[in-house]
């Protein structure tokens, strides 16, 4: 949720912490700030997104070669200048920001009240920070040992960065759920939640794990798990370029992410489908091909837009594959003590690769002898480790808070496995397998050829932006696509949008239809297709106002709806790739004619690290 910048060497450090915050704001922009150390340990922190941190700084003396940087997701405190990170201990030697919660603080707060400490602020991070000093003292041991005493009480999930004023060349950080990125530079280290703030000065990053705790210095990174032993540091060389975490002269980011799509899609397939010999190679999926054909089902585990590519997915994989699929919220899976055979293959689907609720989801799912495929885009993430085997989307980073392209890629990466599997298995004849990788194939062209629609569907978003309610309806693939039309329209307008199967919308949402309520059909020819015009029908004698999602050549859908957009035609399995872009292109159309942040819509952040 929270993004994390911090950095020791000879450069100052207050412009690179402050170029990776707004690199991370995306991970949360309710509060940020920044501690920086030079003979003095100073704390600035403001409210607000970054720029407003920027603009209070103006003037003020902001010399040091180590410092810390946090933009936060509120989680304990509303946010406010005081609930900001960085938090000071109560000594005012120490500063620590974290990203994660404490889930034991409220009992740590009471001891510590007894002692007579006092609190500044809400948040459970000041809790742990004066938890740690308390012990420091009490013991008269390094701050390292208090970080490792500390966090063997806690309950939650962290990352904690430390900087010490009696220390001025360190810096302390130790990490349990969330990520944690350590750049290693000449003489001088990077931190960061994710690579994006790294990527300009080192392409050389460890990956800390879970349970482990780094010191650290302009000179030397030294790892250690909680038992204090020495670690081994990991070092991975980064696959990504600058120019992909910058707008590149769009507007947005999430508008340059919707545009990226063919190319995208293009990237995911490169290497794996080969349409003109028809083959699909995937070697995480071929290493567990027999375990996966012979499962008696599949259960999909996601979060928001990864859960709708599920749900996408269990269409595709039970008409291919014929293995029962269930696809769970992760974060009711967690809990609800689910049935797990031993041979069950799990399949978690997430962005970031760092969903709390996932991670654990299947780390349950693990110890119980299931096998765990990862679909995750971020390279070396925690789902991606944990995982036996899986296969990466290859989508480049997300800037977007609300995903797009990470979508149409899990999309493309589910199909390509349902393909293999179902093939190999004889599930699925020869012809119409190679019928579906020539459709597979040819879905970055459509996609392009969706994209120049954007301005008719700008013009639609001008028509519909003061709505108050709206409708998302689809049948069979095109249901998960209404619903993830509807979660855009949700995150980016904040108008409020329901996706149903159309043939439900009879059973209560028909109630809502007049004359002042849009409602989106998802109506290219499919097996539904004269189903879903009757659903339209009955909108329209309702006085609804209807946008239908039409093919190529339709001439009598159109007869029936006020406004359409029209994709190209093709087959029902891949046409989901194709459905879902208007769909975003109208949400992000409607919020910029509604004057809102798009690309942070408000409450929401992009990795979603705490339950």
């Amino acid at each position: 949720m929270c993004g994390i910048v911090a950095y020791i060497g000879p450069r100052e450090a207050y412009p690179v912490i402050l170029k990776g915050l707004k690199r991370l704001e995306y991970r949360g922009y309710d509060s940020s700030g920044v501690a920086l150390l030079n003979g003095d340990l100073n704390v600035y922190k403001k409210k607000g997104k970054v720029a407003e941190l920027e603009e209070m700084l103006v003037g003020k003396d902001v010399h040091s070669h180590i410092g810390i940087g946090h933009t936060r997701w509120a989680t304990h405190g509303e946010p406010n200048d005081r609930n900001a990170h960085p938090h000071i201990s109560g000594s005012g030697k120490l500063a620590m920001i974290h990203n994660g919660i404490i889930e034991n603080y409220a009992q740590l707060k009471q001891d510590l009240l007894r002692k007579g400490y006092t609190f500044k602020s809400d948040t459970d991070t000041e809790v742990l920070l004066n938890f740690i000093e308390d012990i420091k003292e009490n013991n008269n041991c390094p701050l390292e040992e208090a970080v490792r005493i500390a966090l063997k009480r806690i309950v939650g999930a962290y990352v904690i960065v430390l900087i010490d004023q009696e220390h001025p060349d360190t810096l302390i950080t130790a990490r349990k759920g969330s990520p944690l990125v350590i750049g290693i530079g000449k003489n001088e280290h990077f931190l960061a939640s994710d690579a994006s703030p790294i990527i300009e000065y080192t392409k050389e990053v460890v990956y800390v794990n879970d349970y482990e705790l780094a010191i650290i210095k302009a000179d030397e990174l030294i790892l250690k798990n909680l038992g204090n032993e020495r670690q081994t540091p990991f070092i991975t060389k980064l696959d990504m370029e600058l120019a992909a975490i910058e707008k590149g002269g769009y507007e947005h980011f999430m508008l340059k992410e919707i545009f990226e799509q063919p190319q995208t899609i293009q990237d995911c397939l490169r290497g794996r489908l080969d349409a003109n010999g028809g083959t699909i190679t995937m070697s995480g999926v071929s290493k567990y091909a027999e375990q996966i054909m012979n499962a008696n089902r599949i259960v999909m585990v996601a979060c928001g837009t990864s859960w709708h590519a599920g749900l996408v997915a269990e269409y595709i994989f039970e008409e291919l594959c014929r293995i029962n699929v269930e696809v769970e919220y992760a974060s009711e899976f967690r809990y609800r003590n689910p049935v797990i055979n031993q041979g069950d293959v799990i399949i978690a689907i997430s962005q970031s690769g760092e969903t709390a609720d996932t991670l654990v989801a299947i780390e349950n799912a693990k110890s119980k002898g299931a096998i765990i495929m990862g679909v995750v885009n971020v390279v070396g993430s925690s789902i991606a480790r944990i995982s036996d085997t899986g296969a990466y989307t290859h989508a480049g980073p997300e800037i977007g808070v609300a995903s797009t392209k990470a979508f149409t890629a899990q999309l493309a990466v589910l199909t390509m496995i349902a393909l293999k599997i179902g093939y190999e298995k004889g599930t699925i004849s020869h012809d119409r397998y190679l019928q579906l990788v020539r459709e597979l194939d040819a879905i970055p062209e459509k996609v392009a050829t969706v994209l120049l629609q954007a301005d008719n569907i700008r013009k639609l978003a001008e028509k519909y932006k003061d709505a108050t309610n709206c409708l998302y309806l689809g049948r069979g693939y095109n249901f998960p696509v209404a619903l993830e039309g509807a979660l855009k329209l949700k995150e980016i307008s904040y108008i409020h949008a329901e996706g149903y199967p159309a043939a439900e919308m009879k059973h209560g949402p028909i109630a809502l239809v007049d004359e002042n309520l849009p409602v989106v059909f998802i109506a290219t020819k499919d097996a539904y297709h004269e189903k879903v015009v009757s659903n339209m029908q009955e909108i329209k004698a309702r006085k609804g106002q209807v946008i239908a999602i039409i093919n190529e050549g339709d001439e009598f859908t159109p007869t029936l709806a006020d406004d359409v957009i029209v994709v190209p035609e093709a087959d029902e399995i891949v046409a989901p790739m194709l459905n879902c872009i208007p769909l975003q292109l109208l949400a992000y159309y409607i919020g910029v004619a509604k004057n809102f942040d798009v690309d942070k819509p408000r409450n929401l952040a992009k990795s979603v690290t705490v339950e």
